[in-house]
């Protein structure tokens, strides 16, 4: 490596820690747990043609990968000579940003001596944009809220104090969408702050050469990597629950030379309910799986992301059309990774993992239409619980663990003390992850009930419920998801709005990931370990394993 590249490399290293310091602004200023607790953000550096250089660690990939997409398509809707220092611009449009109404992508133009060379951006969840919330009971875009078309935030330093109150009177947590709103100006300025400052410190004026750099040899990496593949077609689909009736998602998977197509052809229309996925969304997470295994050590920007492109027909769900719902588009659109990899475990059998839990257990809570009348505190809350991941063929899955979304779970203590909800029990559940030679991750049961005299909603929208991770290699499956009101209460579609009465339990149980391998081949050192921690209980270690007693 010469002098310059090895600055150019010095120079790659420190944008990502600007990034990260980005991402960090956003997570400690916000207001909302989903976005603080669980890291439901993206935060990147784009050069001046909007093509995203690198991203902060902290994110969704449903959040970075639209994020490196819509950036573009905003920088193309403004004019650079029009832009001035302290400008951001934004947008929850659902087909630019990230998939449904809920996030908001800001983009901040940065400026050294007086030109603009370069832009972050960052997305992150909004609670509540009013309408019928988040939940899947919507017939189109209308009932989903308030949708804002690219438009300016901030005009030079300037905040647009209609817009922020217009959103205010369209929700039912006004003062969490304005904090978050506010968190989510600072990353973009602490992201534009740092950058400026680095170029200054290494004395450029432009980005041109580094962006060259990093985007040239993150693509010619990702190409060596496709290379090593064998140029075919494989095909999978993907049988899921789906809302009015179960949905197939169809996936063919063209690798060439020096670039690969992922084709949704075949997959089921729309769905009447908001379970809809607009097709930035269903690309993110499906290339996301894709880099999983291929080039995996290679930063994800924009050049590593180039040679992938996905297709798929107007108006299947796995790309919804306006005006058709999409509010609980990440149950479907997480599902993808799963898809793909059916494709994939027929190229490399031995790398590519079982299934998983998959769709996160996304749970809208919100109180009972009738306490507006009553005067009652109004809530409106967003709880994230995952499943377990499927089993590697060398490693067990990941209990409890949300793959591909890579949130974080949220925690008892914060949700009891922002809503009138107790979590009376949360552990993992034995038995739920599929056997094998490699266990499947185990999903967790969960009971919740109101902590006050009083009725809450539930807006269910997960998957896995009658269709399970599938093992691979002659595993088991993992357990399926479960929804209850009470112990001995009949069992609850995955979709739907609940009504949980005061002194109820809510009951819910994440699915568990399919094993890999045979279980005979399991170890009995492992299945021993296993039985000690409670992961599987004795009868599962006599029967399926063929355990000793």
């Amino acid at each position: 490596m010469n002098a310059t590249d090895t600055k150019l490399q010095v120079m790659w290293n420190r944008l990502l820690a600007v990034v990260e310091e980005q991402g960090q602004a956003l997570i400690r200023s916000a207001f909302s747990p989903i976005v603080r607790e669980c890291g439901d953000i993206s935060a990147g550096i784009f050069d001046l043609h909007g093509r995203m250089l690198s991203q902060a660690v902290t994110g969704t990939p449903g959040h970075i990968n639209t994020m490196a997409e819509a950036v573009k398509t905003l920088r193309g809707r403004f004019q650079l000579q029009d832009m001035k220092p302290g400008d951001v611009y934004m947008t929850n449009d659902p087909w630019i940003a990230s998939g449904h109404l809920n996030d908001f992508l800001l983009m901040m133009p940065v400026f050294v001596n007086g030109k603009v060379v370069g832009f972050t951006a960052c997305t992150s969840h909004l609670v509540d944009l009013g309408g019928l919330g988040m939940g899947p009971e919507g017939a189109d875009i209308y009932d989903e809220g308030l949708l804002i078309p690219p438009c300016k935030l901030v005009d030079a330093g300037r905040l647009n104090t209609l817009l922020i109150e217009i959103v205010k009177a369209n929700s039912r947590e006004p003062i969490a969408n304005e904090g978050d709103i506010y968190a989510l100006i600072a990353c973009c300025e602490t992201g534009a702050k740092r950058l400026a400052g680095m170029m200054e410190e290494f004395g450029i004026d432009n980005l041109d050469d580094l962006a060259e750099y990093i985007i040239n040899t993150s693509h010619r990496g990702t190409v060596e990597a496709i290379a090593e593949l064998p140029n075919g077609i494989w095909r999978n689909v993907l049988k899921v629950d789906g809302y009015e009736k179960e949905i197939d998602l169809h996936a063919a998977l063209i690798i060439a030379d020096d670039h690969i197509t992922l084709d949704f052809d075949g997959t089921s229309g729309l769905s009447n309910k908001g379970i809809n996925v607009p097709l930035n969304y269903a690309t993110a997470y499906s290339v996301f799986a894709l880099r999983c295994i291929i080039g995996p050590d290679i930063p994800n920007n924009a050049g590593s992301l180039a040679p992938f492109r996905v297709i798929a027909p107007k108006d299947c769900i796995l790309n919804a059309q306006p005006p058709a719902p999409v509010a609980m588009r990440h149950t479907l659109g997480q599902m993808t990774p799963d898809l793909v990899y059916g494709c994939l475990a027929q190229v490399l059998p031995d790398k590519i993992p079982a299934e998983g839990a998959s769709c996160m257990y996304d749970l809208p809570l919100r109180h009972v239409p009738e306490a507006v009348s009553r005067g009652d505190k109004q809530f409106a809350l967003e709880l994230v619980f995952s499943g377990g991941t499927g089993a590697r063929p060398c490693l067990d899955g990941l209990s409890a663990t949300a793959f591909p979304s890579g949130v974080w779970g949220s925690q008892v203590e914060i949700t009891e003390a922002v809503a009138p909800v107790l979590i009376t029990r949360r552990e993992l559940k034995t038995d739920s992850g599929g056997a094998g030679r490699m266990r499947g991750g185990l999903g967790q049961h969960i009971e919740m009930r109101s902590s006050k005299d009083e009725d809450f909603m539930v807006f269910l929208s997960v998957e896995r419920i009658q269709n399970p991770a599938l093992g691979r290699n002659g595993a088991n499956d993992g357990a399926p998801g479960r929804i209850r009101i009470g112990h001995k209460g009949p069992d609850l579609p995955g979709k739907g709005e609940v009504r949980v009465k005061a002194g109820e339990t809510l009951i819910f149980e994440t699915p568990g990931g399919g094993g890999f391998g045979n279980p005979q081949e399991r170890s009995h050192e492992e299945v021993q370990r296993d039985l000690k921690d409670g992961l599987i209980s004795h009868v599962a270690a006599r029967n399926i394993y063929g355990a000793e007693p």
